[in-house]
């Protein structure tokens, strides 16, 4: 082993907002040991998502979160460094994909929350990104929870997030027509120069609506929602009759703590969704962990393939996670944010 101590990253209280580095705490306990059936993982990357924020406590959210002094829920990369159970062996890469390993440097394991992956199939972090939790959702969302329609306008918010990014690639492999929603002309580039969208719009730009009336010469067929922002209801007026919206994500509200400002558009929505024969669902995805085989089946080989690509955004280091971990709100890069800790 390369230290006789485990550093775990836990919850000392709850935020107001966004999450400060005074509301983690990095202790220090042996490695654990593990019993009969059990496996030791030395995590190696930890994924940061907004998930984290929601389970801290008050967020806005009907999650329940956490308690004071558990340890931070996290999806991981690690090795197996002991084994007790035959389905695994010592050297082993296993991903961690029910979150349950947690942000630390080793964690047990029964077995059924890890699977093997090969180390020289695909970069590691993609089984955090395409591959993980994240891909999961943007697939459960474009496969399960809409009819795909191929041929159509699909418009993706947050579409440079880890999710939305996902999900706008899986709508060019689906034979959508993809515009993308972000926020910056770098973003944007991005979206068109790297990930291959049809179009992108800048919601941050003063000009915003106007991108968006020619992005969609043609109306929009299906939306894939990450933000729950003022931007959503400027969509639905170039809604065709019978448009799908699934709902991803509220990203926008996690960590809000009042009402946002603006007016009151529910009416619009309202009417939006009576008058166009709108279909709005949500979902959450730890109702579908059971198509993780059917998911991976279906994604791994775009993957591999290089036709779906994870950007992913490196931080260094365990010690630096409860400072970092705030900048998932701000909008600071493109892509997932992984912590590489070994």
């Amino acid at each position: 082993m390369t230290t006789q101590v485990n550093r775990r990253i836990v919850l000392v209280a709850r935020p107001h907002g966004n999450p400060k580095a005074s509301d983690f705490e990095i202790v220090e306990s042996p490695v654990p040991v593990p019993g009969e059936g059990q496996v030791l993982v030395r995590n190696i990357l930890l994924s940061m998502d907004p998930f984290n924020r929601i389970i801290m406590g008050n967020a806005n959210s009907d999650q329940e979160p956490i308690n004071l002094g558990d340890t931070m829920f996290g999806f991981t990369v690690g090795v197996v460094e002991a084994s007790n159970n035959p389905a695994f062996a010592v050297g082993d890469h296993v991903s961690g994909f029910l979150g349950t390993l947690g942000w630390q440097d080793y964690a047990l394991s029964e077995g059924s929350d890890i699977r093997v992956v090969d180390p020289d199939a695909m970069p590691l972090s993609a089984h955090l990104g395409a591959l993980g939790v994240t891909g999961l959702t943007a697939w459960v969302g474009m496969t399960k929870v809409i009819d795909p329609k191929p041929g159509g306008t699909l418009v993706v918010t947050a579409a440079a997030g880890a999710v939305g990014s996902t999900a706008a690639q899986i709508g060019k492999l689906r034979g959508y027509r993809v515009v993308g929603v972000a926020g910056g002309p770098e973003k944007t580039r991005h979206l068109l120069e790297n990930l291959g969208l049809d179009a992108a719009v800048d919601y941050k730009a003063d000009d915003f609506e106007k991108q968006l009336v020619r992005a969609v010469p043609d109306g929009i067929d299906t939306v894939y929602e990450n933000v729950g922002a003022t931007q959503f209801p400027l969509l639905l007026p170039h809604m065709n009759d019978s448009g799908q919206i699934a709902v991803g994500g509220v990203m926008s509200q996690i960590t809000a703590t009042q009402v946002p400002e603006g007016p009151d558009r529910l009416p619009e929505v309202l009417r939006a969704v009576f008058y166009r024969n709108l279909t709005v669902r949500g979902f959450d995805v730890t109702k579908f962990y059971d198509c993780y085989p059917e998911f991976l089946e279906d994604l791994t080989p775009a993957v591999v393939a290089g036709k779906l690509v994870s950007t992913t955004q490196f931080v260094q280091g365990l010690e630096n996670i409860p400072t970092l971990f705030r900048e998932m709100f701000t909008g600071r890069a493109a892509g997932k944010m992984v912590a590489q800790i070994a």
